[in-house]
C-alpha cells in the first residue's frame, strides 16, 4: 500500500465530501479511491468514515487521524518544495571541482561576469588534481579529455581545444619567428613533462593539409609537469611552448602572446563539463555549464579573430 497516497485520498474525500469528487480532484477512479481509503482502514485496524447512501462523515478515530494527517502532508508538501526551489532556482550553491590550470584560466576569469548575471548563486571552487575526479561529489567537475571518470555520469564537451605552439612578442623579436616545423631546431622550446615519460618529438598536424603529420624532434630548454609553470615561462620570453587554445585565448587576444608556425597545431582536447547524474541537475549546473561554454567558445572565436596574418608576421619580423 501505497500510505501517502492512502492518506492524500482520505484528506481529498473528507474535503470535497465524496469520493466521486476526491476521484475527479485526483484524477483516479472511484473504485481506486475506495479502494485506498479501505486499504487505510484495514492497515490501521479502525473505521475512518462513516459511509451511507446521503451522508459521509468522519468517526472519532477518523476526525483524530485527520488531524495529524494534515500536518504531515502540509510538511510533505513544504520538503517537496523545498527540493524543488533547490533544482529549479537559480540561486543558492554550486560546487565545481576542476584542475589548477582550468580554474585560473578559465573558470577564474569568468566569474565576475557569472555573477552579474546569477548574483544569488555562490560559487564553492575545489581546485584538486585526483588521478580520479570525485564527480559524484560535486555538482559539476570540469576536465579534459583523457582523464578517468566513471563512464555512467553524464559528461558534455564544452569546446574541442587545440594544441598551439605560443611565443612573447619579446622572444619573437629576439629570435626570429620559426617559418616551417624544422625550424624549431633553432628556437628554444618549453615542454610539459609527465612522469615516467621522456617524449622526444613534438608531433604537429596541418589542418590545412588533411591533418598530415610531421614530427620534429625536440631539444627543450626547459621541462616542467606544472601546465601555469610553461605558461608563466612562455610569457616572460623564455621560449616556445605548446598551450590549448582555451587556456591561452585571452593572452592571444591581448597581444601577450602570439601564434606561431600557424596552422600547425599539436593536437586536440576536448574539455568536459561532468555532472554526477542525469536526472536532476539543479538549474544554478545547468546556466553555469551553459555559460562555460559560451563563453570559452566566444573566446576562442575573439582570440582566433586577433591572430596576425602570416604577411603580417613577416612584417614584424623585418620591423624587429
Amino acid at each position: 500500500m501505497d500510505r501517502l497516497l492512502s492518506m492524500r485520498a482520505f484528506q481529498q474525500v473528507v474535503d470535497d465530501g465524496g469520493f466521486a469528487a476526491a476521484a475527479r480532484t485526483l484524477d483516479m477512479s472511484p473504485a481506486v479511491m475506495t479502494r485506498l481509503i479501505t486499504d487505510l482502514e484495514q492497515h490501521l485496524g479502525a473505521r475512518l468514515l462513516q459511509r451511507t447512501t446521503r451522508k459521509l462523515s468522519l468517526t472519532e478515530a477518523g476526525q483524530s487521524y485527520l488531524q495529524r494527517v494534515r500536518h504531515i502532508l502540509n510538511d510533505v508538501d513544504q520538503a517537496e518544495a523545498s527540493a524543488r526551489q533547490q533544482t529549479d532556482e537559480l540561486a543558492g550553491l554550486l560546487r565545481i571541482h576542476t584542475q589548477p590550470v582550468m580554474a585560473v584560466h578559465i573558470i577564474a576569469p569568468l566569474v565576475a561576469e557569472f555573477r552579474r548575471r546569477y548574483p544569488k548563486v555562490v560559487l564553492d571552487i575545489t581546485v584538486d588534481s585526483p588521478l580520479v575526479p570525485p564527480i559524484e561529489d560535486y555538482d559539476l567537475t570540469i576536465l579534459g579529455a583523457g582523464r578517468l571518470y566513471d563512464a555512467n555520469v553524464v559528461a558534455r564537451p564544452v569546446i574541442v581545444s587545440e594544441g598551439l605552439l605560443c611565443a612573447s612578442p619579446r622572444y619573437l623579436r629576439s629570435a626570429g619567428t620559426p617559418r616551417q616545423p624544422n625550424d624549431l631546431k633553432n628556437h628554444a622550446l618549453l615542454r610539459l613533462s609527465q612522469a615516467g615519460i621522456r617524449q622526444r618529438e613534438w608531433q604537429l598536424i596541418n589542418p590545412e593539409e588533411g591533418d598530415r603529420e610531421v614530427a620534429v624532434e625536440v631539444k627543450p630548454v626547459m621541462m616542467a609537469n606544472h601546465s601555469d609553470t610553461l605558461l608563466r615561462a612562455t610569457l616572460d620570453g623564455t621560449g616556445i611552448s605548446a598551450q590549448p587554445l582555451d587556456l591561452v585565448a585571452n593572452y592571444l587576444r591581448d597581444g601577450q602572446l602570439r601564434r606561431v608556425l600557424a596552422p600547425w597545431i599539436t593536437g586536440r582536447f576536448t574539455l568536459y563539463a561532468a555532472l554526477p547524474s542525469r536526472k536532476y541537475v539543479p538549474a544554478r549546473a545547468r546556466v553555469f555549464m551553459e555559460f562555460l561554454i559560451e563563453q570559452t567558445r566566444l573566446k576562442a572565436v575573439e582570440a582566433e579573430r586577433t591572430w596576425p596574418s602570416r604577411d603580417e608576421d613577416k612584417a614584424g619580423d623585418s620591423a624587429a
